[in-house]
């Protein structure tokens, strides 16, 4: 058997059809449970709440720091996401200080930090991090992107966070004005999917079962 199959089974076998959303985030989580709910039925996903500390570094540092903290609180396979708002005109800001900005500034500070910016200089992007953890010790990142700009006003009652400010490319409306836009092309329903292609290998028998014979 080789060592991927090895660690395959090993991976499987420790996540027993359980999995764990760590975050103080219940919007998050409620994204995550209508997506992972249809796409891997037999994974019976809970959710851990914590608030998890906010190392100064680039956004898949802090996400695997995270998912390390979060294994020492829950000790069973887990995965935790951190996203960022990454503004061109601000050179990428505020990117991981993205939940700091939200709270401090809000989205009011954000879009009088737009003004006079027209077309193309409101261009920005999203981008989220799954960091999946089933020991605290290997730790695998998925990621997900979305281009977009900032919206002239808030618009929408839909979502959370930067939802009612991000207009993603190709479209005229924000993520909070469709929720349906949002599932479609969201930075996090990205990462989530390619998320799905790695549990969905880990939970196949059959695939389990190809990799022995090999």
């Amino acid at each position: 058997m080789s060592t991927k199959a090895t660690r395959s089974l090993h991976l499987s076998s420790s996540l027993g059809g359980e999995l764990y959303f760590v975050s103080s985030n219940k919007h998050k989580f409620e994204e995550v449970q209508a997506f992972l709910a249809s796409a891997l039925p037999s994974i019976r996903l809970r959710f851990f709440e914590a608030e998890l500390s906010e190392p100064r570094a680039r956004l898949e540092e802090v996400a695997k720091e995270k998912a390390r903290e979060a294994f020492a609180l829950v000790k069973k396979p887990l995965f935790v996401e951190d996203s960022g708002l990454f503004i061109d005109a601000y050179k990428g800001f505020p990117a991981q200080y993205s939940s700091w900005v939200y709270k401090t500034l809000g989205l009011d500070g954000v879009l009088k930090l737009m003004s006079g910016f027209e077309g193309e200089e409101r261009r920005a992007h999203f981008k989220a991090i799954i960091a999946f953890t089933h020991d605290g010790s290997h730790v695998q990142l998925f990621e997900g992107i979305v281009k977009g700009r900032i919206s002239d006003e808030k618009r929408g009652r839909e979502g959370f966070g930067y939802d009612p400010i991000f207009i993603p490319e190709g479209y005229d409306k924000t993520f909070a004005e469709d929720k349906h836009l949002k599932r479609k092309l969201s930075h996090r329903y990205k990462a989530l999917n390619a998320f799905k292609g790695f549990l969905e290998e880990l939970t196949s028998p059959s695939d389990v079962e190809t990799k022995n014979e090999r």
